[in-house]
């Protein structure tokens, strides 16, 4: 069964760092691409970062220079650490797999920023 699990979020005050992981019960080393999303209160769910197998990254604007993914396929767990979050970056943490056409979620990570 494919489960990816969420974990690392936390109350963190503005200015402040966590890392997030997402582990896998499958090997990811040929899952092509990972994505990190956020979904803040009363918003839509937003992309915030992407880790393919050959390590390329992408993120959002609001996120780049700020938070970097990575990944361990040895451990089966994608990282996000975030440093520098600002108020605007609580919401709850969801990494997402697609494979063979299904999407697979987690249950997500509450990270919240504030003083």
């Amino acid at each position: 069964q494919v489960q990816f699990v969420e974990s690392g979020g936390g109350l963190v005050q503005p200015g402040g760092s966590l890392r997030l992981s997402c582990a896998a019960s499958i090997s990811i080393s040929s899952i092509y691409a990972i994505y990190w999303y956020r979904q803040a209160p009363g918003k839509q769910r937003e992309w915030v970062a992407t880790i393919t197998t050959t390590a390329n990254t992408n993120y959002a604007g609001s996120v780049r220079g700020r938070f970097t993914v990575s990944r361990d396929n040895a451990e089966n767990t994608v990282y996000l650490q975030m440093n520098s979050l600002k108020p605007d970056d609580t919401a709850v943490y969801y990494c997402k797999a697609r494979i063979a056409a299904v999407d697979y979620w987690g249950q997500g990570t509450q990270v919240t920023v504030s003083s």
